[in-house]
């Protein structure tokens, strides 16, 4: 059986600025959380008026990356000795103020967008542009494992994530040989640039399964047009290589650009969207 060899992640001269300015700009994308101990489950002794966390947080992280950070913070200046001995993190779990419970699996971002819209929805318009705290309440022991899609771990999160970038390679090439190719050293640094939240090291390994962005040109003549349907479409043909058989992991040669919508209080909505029109533009 074939395999597929993945190919070296692009040199900073291969990867046009444009695209790593982009990348950059969206990974250093934050959003401000207060997270809050709930106050029924904080144990005896604790410091009462400091059971308030603030964070800038990384909208491409999950809220189990933000455990060790805030245990760090409640067993030095809110848990005494003897609760920080019982306390058992692996019962940690989160809901928003209005009592919602938060989907682990969801990166922050998009957490705090559907709650934001939800929010504002609900409240008069505001004339002020600034960035209100996305309030959270930390829930320290009886997880509701019936509700939770996912445990409430990290190792539950990274499983998500990695089938997530399955089925995002599977629906951009229609095969996962680009993850599957993957060693589990190189598998593994995409979640740890995540968890790190190192761009370098993630964009080292996701470089090699994301399209690439320098068209390879040529002076072939371009296809015939075709009525193939959406589901069954081919390559894109790119505009500027004279309508040549594009490289293999172009960003023309993909056939559908992975797309969720989610909707505030609604259904989470997900089709083939192709990259280009009909006619290759």
């Amino acid at each position: 059986m074939a395999t597929y060899s993945a190919r070296p992640s692009p040199s900073a001269f291969s990867t046009p600025a444009s695209t790593t300015l982009f990348r950059r700009l969206t990974w250093e994308g934050t959003v401000p959380l207060e997270i809050r101990v709930d106050s029924k489950e904080l144990p005896a002794n604790s410091d009462r008026g400091l059971e308030c966390y603030y964070i800038q947080a990384p909208r491409v992280s999950y809220l189990p990356l933000l455990v060790p950070e805030l245990k760090r913070f409640l067993m030095d200046v809110v848990f005494d000795e003897a609760a920080a001995r019982v306390i058992k993190e692996e019962d940690w779990w989160f809901e928003s103020e209005d009592g919602t419970l938060l989907k682990w699996h969801w990166p922050i971002g998009l957490i705090y967008d559907n709650h934001t819209i939800l929010s504002s929805a609900r409240t008069a318009p505001s004339s002020s542009h600034s960035m209100i705290p996305l309030r959270l309440i930390l829930h320290l022991a009886s997880p509701p494992t019936d509700k939770l899609l996912l445990s409430p771990s990290t190792e539950a999160c990274k499983q998500a994530f990695m089938g997530q970038m399955k089925e995002a390679d599977f629906i951009r090439w229609g095969n996962t040989k680009r993850m599957t190719g993957l060693r589990k050293a190189e598998q593994d640094g995409l979640w740890e640039g995540i968890k790190e939240h190192s761009f370098d090291e993630y964009w080292r390994v996701a470089a090699k399964i994301t399209p690439t962005t320098t068209p390879t040109r040529s002076t072939s003549p371009p296809p015939a047009p075709s009525s193939t349907s959406l589901h069954s479409r081919p390559p894109s043909v790119d505009p500027n290589t004279g309508g040549g058989v594009p490289d293999r992991d172009g960003a023309y040669n993909v056939r559908s650009v992975p797309v969720r919508i989610y909707l505030p209080d609604g259904p989470i909505l997900q089709d083939l969207v192709p990259p280009t029109l009909d006619d290759g533009k």
